[in-house]
């Protein structure tokens, strides 16, 4: 699309954002799409996308050409197939949070089938490598990262949402090839994490790593939150040997825990669609039991959210961080616990002008571009209001979408944002910030309406 071409369509009485004109005028032009030599770079993003909002549509655009497309990366030794990059200098590998963001969106395009499926190989890939050299114990996990060569293999994992992300993409396009490819490595890797995070068999789920250094463990979910700042790594508690090291944490994290519930939730739903009663009944067992031990033991009534417990006490680590609200994703907490989360939620603690903070803005660690110690994560607020629409708080949930996607029209696609100004910190059109265009498709927003079109439109 040329220069004056877009200028004619955006309407002379609008003003988009000069970042945002550049960027979308920078997407078409350029002929940039990553590393994968397919029609990436012809994509009429526009023609698949409506809205009450020229800004909106910008927004949309640029999100798929700069956090998805251009995230499309060739085969890499050791990732076989296509594989998705999250940006920046140092991320050179496929994540698992990361990646299920782009793939859900990714769906939508047209003729994107097999390299989604090739993404989702690249993780069964490492499964079997990481088989070949590992005790009975930490058969099937996935690693954090298949970072390329020659980078050394992350010996923990990260948050459980790859059964997640399948189920996202099935929805969309349909592709049960896709399900016949993943669902019983996904039930592997979830029993991998039942196995070597829910030490006390309570159903809670803790973080750790096989390499023994504390920050690898803090790295299998929002790293530097401040309810881990004691975390300790440990023996196993209950297996022994000469071989066994100091590998898991001594903190069961609300975070993680919810979103192997997430995850467990998606896998039941597939395995009914593909007719697979006994495994559903099997996810079905795991979710009951997590979701009681979330209310027995992580509620906290006070706080008006779900506080990470110390693994061998269940004493409450008391700060709440951005894992208290994953719960409401999860549809872990009732109705009552819900409508107390939301009103904790909109208090000044959690409304900084930029919600929803990394961590509660009254306690003394907060600062408002901490890394998650008080920033603003467009991923995080798409999980929250998207659990607070599935439990009707509508309003409060739009509020913190509209406010997400105003100010990245203001200042930009980023990793993270300062929860106070609002200005971008961290790697520029990081690609999991592809959810300022999922809150909008999943009608979280009042504001800034997208959705897709019954018919893509002709320009």
């Amino acid at each position: 699309m040329k220069r004056r071409k877009f200028l004619k369509i955006t309407g002379s009485g609008i003003t988009l954002a000069p970042w945002l004109e550049q960027l979308v005028i920078a997407a078409d032009d350029s002929g940039a799409h990553g590393g994968v030599s397919d029609d990436s770079a012809n994509v009429n993003i526009r023609s698949l996308f409506e809205s009450n909002s020229e800004e909106a549509l910008a927004l949309t655009e640029a999100v798929f050409h700069k956090c998805i497309l251009e995230k499309i990366m060739q085969p890499t030794p050791p990732l076989r197939n296509t594989w998705i990059v999250p940006g920046g200098p140092y991320y050179k590998g496929q994540w698992i949070w990361d990646t299920m963001f782009v793939v859900d969106l990714l769906s939508i395009l047209p003729g994107k089938k097999k390299v989604i499926r090739d993404i989702f190989q690249n993780y069964w890939d490492f499964q079997d490598r990481w088989n070949r050299k590992m005790p009975d114990y930490a058969q099937d996990m996935i690693t954090v990262a298949i970072k390329t060569a020659p980078q050394e293999v992350r010996q923990f994992s990260q948050i459980p949402i790859l059964a997640w992300g399948v189920e996202r993409v099935y929805s969309r396009n349909g592709d049960r090839q896709l399900l016949k490819e993943c669902l019983g490595r996904l039930e592997r890797f979830h029993d991998w994490f039942w196995r070597e995070r829910d030490l006390t068999n309570i159903g809670l789920i803790t973080v750790g790593s096989y390499s023994g250094k504390l920050q690898h463990a803090r790295w299998e979910t929002f790293d530097y939150e401040c309810s881990m700042d004691d975390l300790k790594l440990t023996m196993h508690p209950l297996r022994k040997g000469p071989a066994e090291g100091t590998w898991y944490g001594d903190i069961c994290v609300t975070g993680n825990t919810s979103y192997l519930i997430m995850g467990e939730r998606s896998l039941a739903r597939l395995a009914k669609i593909v007719g697979d009663r006994q495994m559903a009944a099997r996810r079905k067992r795991r979710i009951d039991k997590a979701v009681q031990a979330m209310r027995d033991h992580m509620w906290d009534e006070k706080a008006g959210t779900f506080l990470s417990v110390k693994r061998d006490t269940m004493q409450k680590v008391p700060v709440a961080t951005i894992g208290s609200w994953i719960p409401l994703t999860a549809g872990v907490p009732t109705k009552a616990m819900t409508k107390r989360m939301a009103e904790v939620l909109a208090t000044d603690a959690w409304q900084t002008p930029l919600p929803v903070p990394t961590v509660d803005r009254t306690d003394p660690r907060w600062k408002s571009d901490g890394f998650w110690r008080g920033d603003v994560w467009p991923s995080t607020n798409y999980q929250i209001t998207r659990g607070l629409a599935d439990y009707g708080h509508k309003t409060l949930a739009a509020d913190i979408a509209d406010k997400t996607i105003a100010n990245a029209i203001k200042n930009g696609i980023n990793e993270h944002y300062d929860s106070v100004s609002g200005k971008p910190i961290g790697v520029k059109d990081y690609c999991m910030s592809c959810t300022l265009v999922t809150m909008m498709l999943d009608g979280l927003t009042q504001k800034y309406k997208v959705k897709l079109c019954d018919e893509p439109r002709v320009q």
